[in-house]
């Protein structure tokens, strides 16, 4: 709302004839959105994180945390809120990891503003902080050098984009495209495979392609306990059919 009422204000304020043309561009583009996580309820934890990480002081947050599947409570140095493709993230150190990590915005259950101050070390950076990291979560041991090979089906659209800042791609002659990148972790970016389903394949390292086989053998089994009840389900009214 604030964004909207400041770009109205900007418009006002322009000449006759600009502010026809600006208008007439606007018609005719479109942006659509990806889906985000709105931060219903989540306002005034939003808020509170902006004026802690502004004025340098801590906050003691409830967290309901994916990686370690249950709530945790941590002291938090909020030193950067970021948005990231669909959700808001704040990055500071962790008194309960005693490591700066990464938080999302949508799963902090309670926060509590603390009279405690922090400084920023010096000389971080959100880019040196996520190092190689295939999105937000920089994985602890050395960087994997990945190799993938795209079909020809998808070998442009992987082409057009620029995925990773360490990526490097080769169009081979069957239309197949190899891509490369160094990453610090392989759990991000094997949900990315995954998305490409069977148009991708991991050549290497080796421990990415038993992740992402495992991860295909539990789709097999999930899918085919499904067609197991529903075979179950339709013989049991082929049955009750019968039986009327």
């Amino acid at each position: 709302a604030p964004a909207r009422s400041a770009a109205v204000k900007l418009e006002s304020s322009l000449p006759g004839r600009l502010r026809e043309h600006l208008r007439s561009f606007s018609s005719t583009v479109q942006i659509l959105q990806q889906p985000r996580n709105p931060l219903a309820g989540q306002q005034s934890v939003f808020e509170t994180l902006l004026q802690a990480s502004g004025h340098r002081r801590c906050v003691r947050i409830r967290y309901d945390s994916a990686t370690e599947q249950q709530e945790i409570c941590t002291k938090l140095s909020p030193y950067r809120l970021l948005f990231s493709r669909r959700s808001w993230y704040v990055i500071g150190r962790s008194s309960l990891h005693r490591s700066v990590r990464t938080f999302n915005v949508g799963r902090i259950r309670s926060l509590e503003l603390l009279e405690d101050r922090f400084e920023v070390p010096r000389g971080f950076s959100i880019e040196r902080y996520l190092g190689n990291a295939w999105h937000l979560i920089p994985e602890r041991g050395p960087d994997y050098h990945v190799r993938l090979r795209f079909s020809k089906m998808v070998s442009r659209n992987v082409a057009e984009v620029a995925w990773h800042k360490t990526q490097q791609i080769h169009q081979n002659p069957d239309g197949t495209l190899d891509f490369s990148a160094t990453v610090s972790g392989l759990s991000e970016i094997s949900w990315w495979i995954l998305g490409y389903g069977d148009q991708v394949e991991v050549l290497e390292p080796p421990e990415l392609r038993e992740l992402i086989s495992k991860r295909i053998a539990n789709m097999a089994q999930i899918y085919g306990l499904r067609a197991e009840c529903s075979n179950q389900d339709a013989a049991r009214a082929d049955a009750a059919d019968c039986g009327q």
